[in-house]
């Protein structure tokens, strides 16, 4: 279902996936397929998102971010492209962010542009991610980032605790 209060520009949507109301999407960007793109959402040209993602209220996705399948993107998080900003300036080249299969990036975090998050790794409420965080390499563990500067602050297996803060 795409809402009626929308500006989307592109037609690489894949099926099922839900755009709601006053969002923007632009022309180059791709879409995969069951993806929930909530309301408030802005997504630039060279953008791509995989299957099976939801991205929440608040989220701008500028060019060069790529997020592949099964990502959780809550609201108000921040994923930049130009390390250097500054107005009527562009790079040369915009700096590619990616947002690894099955990660969780939490509200209000900050993901500096160039970085890489890891698999199945998670980017707590409030970080500023400055530095790539690790791919989770054993399963059920997950990598988490935490604060700022947002480091790798601890290790969670998912069915009990297993590391400290």
């Amino acid at each position: 279902m795409i809402h009626s209060l929308v500006d989307v520009q592109t037609k690489n949507i894949g099926k099922g996936t839900s755009i709601c109301q006053f969002s923007v999407i632009l022309n180059g960007a791709t879409i995969g397929e069951n993806c929930n793109i909530n309301c408030h959402t802005f997504i630039e040209n060279r953008v791509i998102i995989g299957d099976n993602v939801p991205i929440k209220s608040g989220v701008y996705l500028w060019d060069e971010v790529i997020i592949e399948d099964n990502v959780f993107v809550v609201p108000n998080v921040i994923l930049t492209n130009d390390k250097y900003p500054k107005t009527k300036v562009k790079p040369e080249k915009f700096l590619k962010t990616t947002l690894k299969k099955g990660c969780s990036i939490w509200a209000n975090s900050t993901i500096l542009s160039g970085m890489i998050i890891g698999e199945n790794a998670t980017v707590g409420s409030g970080s500023v991610v400055k530095k790539n965080i690790p791919t989770n390499q054993t399963e059920p563990i997950l990598n988490l980032a935490w604060d700022i500067p947002g480091e790798v602050r601890a290790n969670l297996l998912i069915n009990g605790y297993n590391g400290s803060y």
